[in-house]
């Protein structure tokens, strides 16, 4: 592809704080921030915070008012508490539990993280940014009054609520991360203005046990959530057809106003915390889909998040470059090395060995659901057909 073609500029706000590293639950925890400043880095290193188009930003923490949209009163206070306070627990509200350590910063991080999220909403919604990305962001099982997962506040959901106080009247949400993005699932269960749709591993091998086919939506709000749980093991070849055997449709069919995507990149076959194994190179694929997407049924408007990801250097940074490079119109050559610098701050940061070029090594290679049919025997065929069956007759397609 000529350069001129293949680097098109796009208009992307990207937002970074260098405090939300401080969202640490502490030594041990999967949720290691080290994955953050990594990432960064390498974006930087990539010279990708400059540049035709794009512009960095940082925006201030989420206030009250802000954080209400999706989450109680009495929770904001519990999570105040907590971070006043790390010795407490909170069990009521997830805090303090074996998954979300209680730490000083918990509100404050919680907050910034959140911030930034709702700030690339509002920048899309006013026409001042294309694209938006906030890699630190993507918390997605937060619910209304409990954290959940990692997450304290649900800076998707408060994202998306932020464009519905704006005006919006159709916003699409694609989840890629490997778990089920049930807390953002959740917040607009009933709401027929948001579409839902996540792709993930089974709930019968993996947490949050939720994200069954059969889960489209409440009593006002038929098809709103689509879910397509995949079979542990899956890779890249069933992991793209899956993607495209659903996503594309519906958005198609819903013509959202702004795209939402989250792309956590557990989904990876090193990642620690799951059971899937898919490469790099296929995120990278999907990523690019998602980034066609929004052009092609939102007008550009596009709010790109990152999520779960626990491979903290192998995977994760350069998965998230990716995405950033993408969303700026600047995508990265597969086969480019990674630079010694960056290198060196792996090594320095974690006594690690950093990858040395942006792919994996492979060229994922996936049969169109659409174009070769399906084997009703294959257990990613089944699932693809039962989440067809179950949301596309609400939008007026045939399964």
């Amino acid at each position: 592809m000529p350069e001129a073609e293949r680097e098109t500029p796009c208009g992307l706000q990207l937002y970074w704080d260098e405090a939300e590293t401080g969202y640490d639950f502490g030594p041990g925890h999967p949720m290691d921030p080290t994955r953050l400043a990594l990432t960064m880095r390498l974006v930087e290193a990539f010279g990708l915070t400059t540049g035709p188009g794009t512009t960095l930003r940082a925006a201030p923490p989420a206030g009250d008012s802000t954080l209400r949209l999706v989450h109680t009163a009495d929770y904001l206070a519990a999570v105040r508490r907590v971070a006043a306070d790390p010795a407490l627990t909170d069990a009521r509200h997830g805090l303090g539990t074996e998954d979300n350590w209680a730490f000083p910063g918990l509100h404050a991080a919680s907050a910034l993280i959140a911030g930034q999220s709702v700030a690339g909403a509002e920048a899309l919604w006013r026409g001042e940014a294309r694209h938006a990305v906030n890699f630190a962001g993507g918390l997605h099982h937060a619910m209304p009054d409990k954290a959940a997962g990692f997450c304290i506040y649900n800076d998707p959901a408060l994202a998306i609520a932020r464009l519905l106080e704006l005006g919006a009247e159709r916003v699409a949400y694609v989840d890629v991360d490997v778990h089920h993005g049930d807390g953002v699932q959740q917040a607009f269960w009933n709401d027929p203005r948001v579409l839902t749709v996540s792709l993930h591993e089974s709930p019968a091998t993996l947490f949050p046990e939720t994200g069954w086919s059969t889960e489209t939506g409440g009593p006002d709000a038929p098809g709103s959530a689509a879910n397509l749980p995949l079979p542990a093991g899956t890779g890249d070849a069933g992991w793209l057809r899956a993607f495209h055997a659903l996503v594309p449709e519906l958005l198609a069919a819903f013509r959202p106003q702004v795209l939402v995507s989250q792309h956590g990149a557990d989904t990876h076959v090193e990642d620690p915390l799951a059971h899937l194994a898919v490469s790099l190179d296929a995120q990278r694929l999907v990523t690019e889909s998602i980034h066609r997407l929004a052009h092609e049924h939102a007008d550009g408007r596009w709010l790109a998040l990152g999520g779960g990801g626990y491979a903290v250097v192998d995977v994760v940074p350069r998965a998230w470059t990716h995405l950033v490079a993408t969303a700026a119109g600047r995508p990265i050559d597969p086969a480019a090395e990674t630079p010694e610098l960056w290198r060196a701050e792996v090594y320095r940061r974690t006594r690690q060995q950093a990858p040395l070029r942006m792919t994996d090594g492979v060229t994922p290679d996936w049969r169109d659901f659409h174009d070769h049919g399906y084997d009703p025997a294959d257990r990613l065929d089944q699932a693809i057909l039962a989440a067809r069956r179950a949301v596309l007759p609400h939008h007026g397609l045939l399964p």
